[in-house]
């Protein structure tokens, strides 16, 4: 089987996509075009240009990488420009075989005079929606022979934010200058899960879930519990960027006082290093007991391998990252792109990753795909979730005998 594992049969097989940020995964020919025509001015004009100066293969840090943000939200102002990057994701996605994905953004980011943000939220789900109509339309997919294509949005709180971020965030500060920053944050998180609350209720956007997302060292993520209680107590499923930037301590509080059904990334969960008590023993008992938590409540880690590797200077080669742990401590993983356009990567990318680093077999690999569609923050009921996951699993095998018959 082991011969199989060709970028053919990776990209043949049914994958997900459920950390994917919408601002970080365009065209590079859209955000010169978009640009072009709001005279936004970019570092080049050129795709290969862009790709020198912005979207690298590889960053000196985090820092680096989050460069490229600035411009993609900057064509990302209008509603047609929302949808038209949402289509786009959707077609780039099916087309290398994900057949459920999971864009999340900011959409306090894209609030302007023009647009509030139950506004970014239903540009997003017209884009999706009319990608999704015409990619199930497809023959096979009408026929049964395929599965048809999903997706649900995730809207991300930030855990921090300055006035330049945004025009909504700017209105923040004009309207509590004196206010502490810590109170600013809470206020932003709870707007916007109420706003995401009534898209999905009273407007019947297929929004699933909340994240935090941003700078992660100083900004704890229980700052925001009381947005996540609020999402909790909503049934919004519930996801959080913890351990990519900070220590075991930020995924002790993602799962603990945000109720965190995944976590992204998850890069240092294993680092007692990074771990604030007085002793090696104590360090390596607390990163013991809390991957031993996350592995029984099947808490999954949305592994994102490229992005770790371009933001984490420490970690040398892939070999290093401590997806191979949870490989051993058998924890629920699923592989996601983070940002197609600033990590330069896919799905079928990251697997191709992970299989030439890791020794996976054909069997875990296929758990490890599958949990991405039992993981996921499915929009349908139970019911259809199941019956989804049938056609999904029924699929993959059908895919895995093909190539292994031929």
């Amino acid at each position: 089987m082991a011969n199989n594992f060709s970028k053919d049969f990776i990209k043949a097989l049914p994958k997900t996509d459920i950390h994917c940020h919408l601002d970080g995964s365009l065209r590079i020919s859209t955000l010169i075009e978009i640009a072009k025509e709001n005279k936004i001015l970019l570092p080049s004009n050129t795709e290969q240009g862009l790709k020198d100066l912005v979207f690298k293969e590889n960053y000196k840090d985090l820092n680096e990488y989050l460069q490229g943000f600035q411009y993609t939200t900057a064509v990302m102002q209008t509603p047609e420009g929302i949808e038209r990057v949402s289509y786009e994701l959707a077609f780039d996605a099916f087309n290398e075989g994900v057949y459920y994905i999971e864009p999340r953004f900011a959409p306090q980011r894209h609030v302007n005079a023009s647009m509030s943000i139950i506004d970014t939220l239903a540009s997003v789900a017209k884009g999706f929606d009319r990608a999704k109509k015409e990619i199930n339309q497809k023959l096979e997919i009408k026929s049964g022979e395929k599965p048809p294509f999903e997706y649900g949005i995730i809207g991300c709180a930030l855990r921090m934010f300055t006035e330049e971020y945004s025009p909504y965030y700017r209105n923040l500060f004009n309207m509590h200058p004196d206010m502490p920053d810590n109170e600013r944050f809470v206020i932003a998180s709870l707007d916007l899960v109420r706003a995401i609350i009534k898209a999905r209720d009273e407007l019947g956007i297929p929004i699933v879930g909340i994240d935090l997302a941003g700078a992660e060292k100083g900004y704890p993520a229980e700052i925001h519990k009381q947005a996540y209680d609020v999402a909790h107590k909503n049934f919004l499923k519930k996801t959080v960027h913890a351990g990519e930037a900070y220590g075991p301590a930020s995924i002790f509080q993602a799962i603990t006082d945000c109720h965190a059904d995944r976590i992204g990334h998850g890069t240092h969960l294993f680092n007692d290093n990074l771990v604030e008590l007085p002793s090696a023993h104590a360090r390596k008992r607390y990163v013991q007991a809390l991957s031993q938590y996350i592995a029984d409540r099947r808490v999954t880690i949305e592994t994102c391998l490229t992005s770790n590797m371009q933001t984490t200077p420490s970690m040398k080669k892939l070999s290093q990252h401590p997806f191979k742990q949870m490989l051993e401590g058998r924890l629920s993983t699923t592989f996601c792109t983070d940002n197609r356009l600033i990590s330069r990567t896919t799905v079928t990318n990251e697997i191709e990753l992970a299989l030439k680093n890791f020794d996976i077999s054909p069997n875990r690999l296929k758990n490890i795909i599958i949990y991405g569609f039992k993981r996921s923050f499915y929009p349908g009921n139970y019911l259809e979730k199941r019956k989804y996951m049938r056609k999904i699993i029924d699929y993959y095998e059908s895919v895995e005998k093909n190539f292994l018959e031929n």
